[in-house]
């Protein structure tokens, strides 16, 4: 099954209006650690007032509304038009588009001082994560620019069974392993940096190789 099966845009439609109640859960996987996420890829990517971000599986705009509140100029994306509502309506400022992050981006060559994303990659396989990485890195982020994700992932494969045995009614997804991923983005011609989060969340700071 193809991760566009798996994951399809309906189900994120279904789950928009009660979205935000999920993630308040902070102490609940998956998203033990949420807010603590948010606020380190803030940190990470490192833009200030009037920086451009393009923040990709925006979904009701919870990580945007933090750039926003730097004064960062913002470009939104999301393959739910229910998410994108959502967000629209806490961030009027922004530019908002529905898109599928696993195409290309229509955005005739701009380039962006950071781009961010939460808790969509992995949804993923990591030769595709590795894939969409080198084209947003290449053709996406301004020189000297910085794409910082934050997402569920684990130390290791192993670090993953051994907490998975603590979740009820557990479902594997392409959840990050850092020790692999890691030496992929590097095999790939990409410079990646990552922090434990959580228990079971962690973000990545990846520039171009260059």
């Amino acid at each position: 099954m193809t991760s566009e099966e798996m994951f399809p845009a309906s189900d994120f439609d279904a789950w928009a209006g009660h979205y935000d109640q999920s993630i308040r859960e902070e102490s609940v996987f998956p998203f033990d650690g949420y807010n603590r996420v948010l606020e380190n890829i803030i940190e990470w990517a490192a833009v200030s007032n009037r920086k451009s971000v393009l923040d990709l599986g925006t979904g009701t705009g919870n990580l945007a509304l933090l750039f926003a509140k730097q004064g960062c100029q913002l470009v939104c994306t999301d393959f739910s038009q229910s998410m994108l509502v959502l967000a629209r309506g806490k961030l009027p400022q922004a530019n908002f588009f529905l898109h599928d992050l696993r195409f290309p981006l229509p955005l005739d060559e701009r380039r962006f001082d950071a781009i961010v994303s939460a808790y969509v990659f992995h949804h993923f396989p990591l030769t595709q994560k590795i894939e969409i990485c080198l084209r947003l890195v290449n053709e996406l982020l301004a020189q000297g620019g910085r794409l910082v994700i934050g997402d569920i992932s684990f130390r290791s494969f192993s670090t993953k069974e051994e907490f998975k045995q603590t979740i009820p009614d557990w479902e594997d997804e392409f959840y990050w392993f850092a020790d692999e991923s890691l030496e992929a983005l590097r095999q790939a011609g990409l410079r990646a940096r990552y922090q434990q989060v959580s228990a079971c969340a962690g973000v990545y700071e990846i520039r171009s190789g260059g």
